[in-house]
């Protein structure tokens, strides 16, 4: 499908009058579909209505541009129209003679009859007839903003811009308003863009809902598929499974943009080696599962003040791909990473610009479960095998499963698993990328028929009922690499001592997560709203209590579920890094680097683990080099290629030279 809005990496600057300059937007960067309704949310000030007025061309960018239908925005036109909080209604007309005005102007080689067949028309739509003779000082609020509705819509415009158009409104004209603009948008194929402070508004209304960081330099932090089916009501948005989980990420990244408005009110002094460091105050990006505990614990037991690092902030990403944009854009200094990630932006997986990204420790291993739909279960699905049979006898259903990230373990072991069943994971089922915190309400839409995830997201579904816990990782690849620690190689080099500290702060909290003396506290940690925010009862398993698989077996003590220190889980492994690459190309993410050595070379520490190790006084001793999966393969590190090539289902390998200038530092 062809773009029909594109706005093209935008900048807008203003001019101060002491001869400064306010960047009010950067980097703006977003493509709309034909039909789509897109909500801006974000706080004030950050930038919304500019972007809107961009868009409808009553203002200008500093850098970038609009497109609309192949052809630059430069001007207002009759193909773009704006609905204003305020009306802008001429207080000497009436409703007919308002809606009048903007018709005659755009359609003035139109026979005057048509064009008053077009006003009579758009007055019917919103539900003026009886008011079409009164001036604007005789109507409510509602009436106003459905002539300023009519007005706009009678002109035809391929694109619908609203400013709050419902925010003066009580809450019973907004609904009734709102329930009229999805009938004729969805009867129109209208293309809405609309700035709102409402979340439920915007929940109701939008295909994608586009959320602003705070100015200056607002950019756009997070945009939000909202898969509730058209036509909508009202009541069944609100009770569809996915509504409250969508509803709590805005929630949560106001509150986020709120915290962060805070702390940039508070001018901090500026810091020079302090306690010898370069740098103390950190943003940090964790994904709400259970295995981000060591970043929990190292901030709330203090471990991160102990070496140096006063001020650090644990920001709460809705997805893997957030993380991933955060700490390349350098909004976040480090993050909790799945195990690929470090590997797929320095390559530039997806076709993405090389990011090299460094990984100086593993926080985690195992942790993960791959978790099938009860309506499988019932149908007699309780294995590998049956899964298999289950495709051959529906040939015309497509099986979707769930995976948190392409570079992630969660994918490469699924798709690892299924391929050593003989599945094809690229054409005998679906995948498709979902955040961990959306995948139980995906299983219980039945938009998908299972997942691999981390906890405690797989027990939660077996808690509900919902599903059945079809393996495991440790049945998989017990003590697999789960989530490492993440900086871009510029970060790195310019905050060593900085990063140093950073290391040292994780390995004794991992170590502290690892005394099982110390996991109830740990559980009421991570149960906090702010971190994990889940209910005990399904977060405790497995990384407490005995693991509950949800298929009518006994529960079972795993005491290596979860893993953070022992068995040397730290040390970030080469050969390991190396299995990763190795089936980043098997499945066409990356082609596989003829001088991987180089590259790993770039991406795995094992120098900054060890010094931050020894200064710990742990030891730094790396792990075994063969790699074991369940099926018996063992992986040898000196002949990835032929490795590769032993495998039977893959993509057509593509083995390439990375020239170092593409992965060199921005």
């Amino acid at each position: 499908m062809s773009v029909f809005v594109e706005v093209d990496h935008i900048d807008r600057i203003f001019p101060l009058p002491n001869g400064n300059t306010y960047t009010a937007l950067k980097n703006i960067d977003l493509k709309i579909q034909q039909g789509e309704f897109i909500s801006l949310i974000g706080h004030s000030g950050c930038g919304k209505s500019t972007l809107l007025n961009i868009i409808a061309g009553l203002d200008r960018a500093s850098t970038g541009g609009v497109i609309l239908e192949g052809r630059e925005v430069k001007e207002p036109g009759p193909d773009r129209m704006v609905v204003f909080q305020n009306y802008s209604l001429l207080p000497w007309l009436t409703v007919s003679e308002n809606i009048t005005l903007a018709v005659d102007e755009v359609y003035k080689n139109k026979p005057k009859g048509e064009r008053k067949g077009i006003v009579e028309h758009h007055i019917d739509l919103v539900g003026l007839r009886p008011a079409s003779n009164k001036r604007p000082g005789e109507l409510s609020g509602g009436m106003k903003q459905r002539v300023a509705i009519a007005r706009a819509l009678a002109i035809r415009p391929k694109l619908l811009l609203l400013d709050e158009p419902f925010g003066a409104l009580d809450a019973l004209t907004r609904g009734g308003l709102q329930e009229q603009l999805m009938k004729i948008c969805n009867e129109s194929n209208l293309t809405c863009v609309m700035v709102t402070h409402d979340v439920d508004e915007a929940l109701l209304l939008s295909d994608r809902i586009v959320m602003l960081t705070n100015g200056p330099e607002a950019q756009i932090g997070q945009i939000l598929d909202v898969p509730i089916p058209r036509p909508r009501q009202k009541l069944e948005v609100v009770n569809h499974p996915s509504y409250y989980g969508l509803r709590n990420e805005i929630i949560y990244f106001l509150n986020q943009q709120k915290r962060a408005k805070k702390r940039q009110q508070v001018k901090q002094p500026a810091v020079i080696a302090a306690n010898g460091l370069e740098k103390v105050n950190l943003e940090l990006g964790f994904i709400p599962l259970t295995d981000c505990a060591p970043l929990v614990v190292a901030k709330e037991k203090g471990f991160f003040e102990k070496y140096g690092l006063t001020e650090v902030t644990l920001s709460r990403e809705p997805s893997w791909k957030e993380i991933a944009k955060g700490v390349g854009t350098g909004r976040l200094d480090a993050a909790q990473m799945v195990a690929g990630m470090p590997l797929a932006l320095t390559l530039g997986a997806g076709g993405k610009t090389p990011i090299p990204v460094v990984s100086a420790m593993n926080l985690s291993r195992n942790g993960n479960a791959i978790t099938f739909s009860k309506k499988l279960y019932i149908e007699g699905v309780r294995t590998l095998a049956d899964f298999k049979a289950a495709i051959a006898q529906t040939p015309d259903k497509i099986h979707t499963l769930g995976m948190v990230h392409p570079a992630s373990m969660h994918n490469l072991l699924l798709r690892y698993w299924l391929a050593s069943g003989g599945i094809d994971p690229d054409k005998d089922v679906s995948l498709t990328v979902i955040p961990p915190p959306q995948m139980v309400s995906n299983l219980k839409a039945g938009n998908i028929d299972g997942y691999c995830v981390g906890e405690p997201w797989n027990s939660r579904a077996v808690y509900e009922d919902l599903g059945f816990v079809m393996a495991t990782d440790l049945e998989i690849w017990a003590g697999h690499p789960e989530k490492v620690l993440g900086v871009t190689e510029e970060w790195a080099n310019k905050y060593p001592q900085t990063h140093l500290a950073l290391v040292k702060a994780l390995l004794e909290a991992c170590e502290y997560c690892d005394d099982r003396r110390n996991r109830d506290e740990i559980i009421e940690l991570l149960c906090r709203p702010e971190y994990v925010g889940t209910a005990p009862e399904y977060t405790r398993p497995g990384f407490i209590d005995p693991y509950n698989r949800g298929d009518g077996s006994e529960p079972e003590q795993l005491f290596s579920f979860n893993q953070f220190y022992v068995n040397k889980t730290n040390y970030p492994d080469r050969a390991e890094k190396l299995w990763i690459m190795t089936q980043l190309a098997r499945w066409g993410l990356v082609p596989f680097p003829k001088n991987w050595v180089e590259i790993l070379g770039r991406v795995c520490r094992p120098d900054i683990f060890g010094e931050a190790a020894r200064e710990v006084g742990f030891l730094d001793i790396g792990r075994d080099p063969k790699t074991m999966i369940f099926d018996g393969i063992v992986f040898d590190p000196d002949e990835p290629i032929t490795y590769l090539k032993s495998l039977e289902i893959k993509h057509p390998l593509r083995i390439e030279e990375v020239g170092i200038d593409l992965v060199a530092s921005r």
